[in-house]
């Protein structure tokens, strides 16, 4: 071939140069042509905006409402209405063909992935992760772990292909009657909105989003969609917003929903004093506000108060989104920029981010690991009398009542878990010990649990008009969805105490389990021991205390229950909570010393229901159908009333045991006056004979010159690492402002009061072990804010403290 040249360069070298300036220009032209949603390099909100623009007004209308379900592109065969819960398998329907616009594929929680485990045209079973309820974790005191937590979590869901889960649920514990109290973390803001933002923390890590609920102020389920909660500024800024605050501020979640109730006299959904004043611009929220599955109120309301997406949706909110678009009584812009929310979360999806495909694989062995990991470190030890445990030279243990061998691993309702493959009782973690179980024994209340499915009896509980109305009861036959509520919510096997003096000389120790459910729609969250349960416990205790044997009670409830009436009986006392799948082996781990326990109570547990601060206004007025649920008990919730009234409790918050002791020294301040911050250290030594952790708890007296405020509140706390015995840990704290500020709502604004604050070190609110003070010289406004969210009632809150 030959090759011509002109002036030093061949022709080919131009043709060649030629082409690839030409690909150049073809190739920027195309970008060029590139519409702007699909241009990754373009800031991820231009994008979204210019999405939302290309839709027609129908478009954006049914997008708003359902995120786009009621589509052409959608088989409305399988769309799912008026549940509250979302029933089918969420995965993300293409709504819009030609923009290639999705359905966000959505999850209930909080205990992990809420799915069939075996959708219909299915060939085989796709399982998840059953992980301990939300109280059980935030008795891990132990942010990282819960940030594990939600990093196996997030895995499951990218592998399930999922967009966004519908937690973390962080309502406060204001009584212990709520249903839902399992998804909820603790009667403490602090430790509810910290618990909170390591959730998110762990999930997003793995691109799927999550969703803070149900905000706010949804403390009860007795009319759940229609009752006004009534809550003074102050009693709201301290409370019932902090931790969604925090939880907000430090983990940055994806969306934020709200809740079903009224809050001092608007749907919360309907509030942009709530969604755009607070959230938005006090505390920087960027993500997507949608509401409650299938909730009342005006759809139009809702949108104009900044909802970004109306779910579950129905057909009515159709109707009246398009007319009032038509009336002009509301704006296509208002529907654009409410848009761009639920655009930028598609973008930020991982199947759009990153081009993700789902494996349908999620490591489930590890999952059950961190688990199995996270129940033990949640359970708490009540009582130990004589180091009964851990077990010493036990081999044959006799394990009585029915819920030993049938574990409530979470409540009912969609805070529950349909799809875990498995689930360990005290029995089934006691055998994979290694510990021998009495086999008769365990024939006898298997075979009283079997009895109780097959004759699918409506328990006593369900069993008066009002529930079996709300439930579509006939007859007695329990219907399909009581399934998971027949045997904890059926009253245990009477069992002779004759029966009782046979297994004694075949066994070292006697377990006694007991459990309650309690869940979504009722107040059932603290049910009293059953005199079935009392008689039982009683008569074992008598049996084998008369011949020198240890007994020994596990909890495995959702939250606060009552103790007072039976705690005397046994040697030692686990609370289990509602663990998760992995609840028996957890057990087991414990009693048998593999886990020294280390979790301490995220709430105060009351000798009776009647000394909670909130027992005589729960649920609200009138009592049997309230309207209005006024919040009396002001910011004395929990230990902030029990330790201000010193009103005695059963167990205190914070409380806990270990299998070792701990000693606390050299409590150290940065100095003895404040100036922005103040820096405080605190040595931990293991001095007991084996190792364990410990949850150190820094409580903050302040002075209460102007306004009443409680003897001490939670600013701080910190889980050890495993400490040998011998060996401690310096444990630093920091306090600001802020930590030392109340809310004044005459001003609007939170504000340190001026004099002597007190720093207490404590194992639990009332075991302070060490204390040291400071000064402010001077008031301080920390932080001003909007004049919103007032009481529509005039009512008298509780008042307390004030020097």
């Amino acid at each position: 071939m030959h090759v011509f040249k002109f002036k030093g360069i061949t022709w080919l070298s131009l043709v060649i140069l030629f082409a690839f300036s030409y690909g150049m220009e073809a190739s920027a032209q195309e970008k060029n042509d590139l519409p702007v949603f699909k241009d990754k390099s373009k800031p991820v909100e231009e994008r979204a905006r210019d999405l939302v623009s290309r839709m027609t007004t129908e478009e954006k209308i049914y997008m708003t409402v359902g995120d786009g379900k009621f589509l052409p592109a959608v088989d409305q065969k399988n769309i799912e209405v008026g549940t509250g819960i979302i029933i089918a398998n969420q995965n993300a329907k293409l709504v819009i063909p030609r923009l290639n616009i999705r359905k966000s594929a959505l999850t209930d929680g909080p205990t992990g992935i809420n799915r069939n485990p075996k959708p219909e045209g299915a060939t085989e079973y796709s399982y998840t992760t059953a992980f301990p309820t939300s109280t059980c974790l935030a008795a891990s005191w132990n942010t990282r772990l819960i940030e594990r937590v939600g990093e196996a979590l997030g895995n499951e869901l990218l592998e399930y292909d999922y967009d966004l889960i519908l937690m973390p649920a962080l309502n406060l514990h204001r009584d212990p009657r709520c249903g839902r109290n399992f998804e909820y973390y603790s009667e403490d803001p602090l430790l509810s909105g910290k618990m909170a933002a390591s959730m998110v923390h762990g999930v997003q890590s793995k691109g799927v989003g999550t969703t803070l609920k149900h905000f706010l102020a949804n403390n009860q389920e007795t009319n759940r969609r229609t009752y006004n909660a009534v809550i003074s500024q102050r009693a709201l800024r301290e409370l019932y917003m902090r931790g969604f605050e925090i939880a907000v501020k430090e983990g940055k979640p994806k969306a934020i929903m709200t809740s079903y109730n009224r809050l001092n006299g608007f749907y919360t959904a309907e509030n942009p004093d709530l969604l755009q004043t607070v959230v938005r611009q006090e505390w920087g929220f960027d993500g997507l506000f949608m509401t409650d599955f299938d909730g009342y109120g005006d759809a139009v309301a809702k949108v104009r108060a900044g909802n970004n997406m109306l779910m579950g949706g129905n057909k009515q909110e159709l109707k009246e989104l398009t007319e009032a678009v038509k009336n002009k009584t509301l704006d296509v812009s208002t529907l654009d920029s409410n848009l761009v929310y639920n655009m930028i979360l598609k973008f930020d999806s991982p199947r759009e981010k990153d081009g993700h495909n789902p494996g349908f694989s999620p490591n489930l062995k590890a999952a059950a690991k961190i688990a199995r990991e996270a129940a033990a470190e949640g359970m708490v030890l009540l009582k130990n009398e004589n180091n009964t445990l851990p077990f010493k030279k036990i081999k044959k243990v006799a394990l009585f009542g029915k819920m030993s061998y049938y574990l409530v691993e979470s409540g009912t309702g969609s805070g529950s878990v349909r799809s875990n493959e498995y689930s360990i009782s005290v029995n089934d973690g006691i055998k994979a010990a290694g510990f021998k179980v009495m086999k008769d024994l365990e024939a006898t209340y298997t075979a009283y649990i079997e009895k109780i499915k097959r004759e699918n009896l409506v328990p006593p509980y369900f069993d008066n008009p009002k529930m079996r109305k709300d439930n579509g009861v006939k007859g007695n036959q329990a219907p399909p969805h009581f399934k998971e509520r027949l045997v904890a919510f059926t009253d245990d096997l009477a069992m002779p105490i004759e029966e009782i003096k046979k297994y004694e000389p075949e066994s070292d120790i006697a377990i006694v389990t007991l459990a309650k459910s309690g869940g979504e729609n009722y107040e059932n969250g603290y049910l009293p021991i059953t005199k079935t349960e009392l008689e039982l416990l009683k008569n074992v205790s008598n049996v084998y205390h008369d011949a020198g044997k240890k007994v020994v009670v596990v909890v495995n409830v959702g939250g606060m229950w009552e103790t007072a009436s039976w705690r005397g009986y046994p040697d030692a006392i686990l609370l289990a909570w509602q663990p998760g799948q992995e609840g028996g082996h957890a057990v087991a781990d414990i009693l048998k010393g593999a886990v020294n326990p280390s979790g301490k109570l995220p709430d105060s547990f009351p000798l009776k229901i009647e000394d909670v601060p909130s027992a005589g206004s729960f649920p609200g007025e009138p009592k049997d159908s309230p309207y209005n649920s006024f919040y009396k008990e002001g910011i004395y919730v929990g230990y902030r009333y029990y330790d201000s009234y010193d009103k005695p409790v059963a167990y205190e918050f914070g409380y806990g045991l270990s299998y070792t002791s701990f000693e606390y020294s050299d409590l150290k301040l940065s100095g003895n006056t404040f100036s922005s911050r103040i820096s405080i250290s605190v040595k931990i030594k293991n001095t007991g004979k084996v190792a364990g952790k410990e949850v150190v708890q820094l409580y903050l007296s302040a002075p209460a010159t102007e306004i009443y405020k409680p003897v001490h509140e939670l600013k701080g706390f910190a889980k050890t690492r495993f400490l040998k015995p011998g060996e401690s840990q310096i444990i630093d704290f920091e306090l600001d402002e802020h930590s030392l500020a109340s809310f004044w709502s005459g001003i609007n604004s939170w504000v340190a009061d001026k004099g002597a604050y007190e720093v207490q070190i404590g194992a639990s609110s009332k075991d302070i072990r060490l204390r040291a003070k400071f000064n402010l010289p001077q008031k301080i406004i920390v932080e001003k804010v909007h004049d919103v969210l007032y009481p529509n009632f005039y009512f008298e809150e509780l008042t307390g403290r004030k020097d």
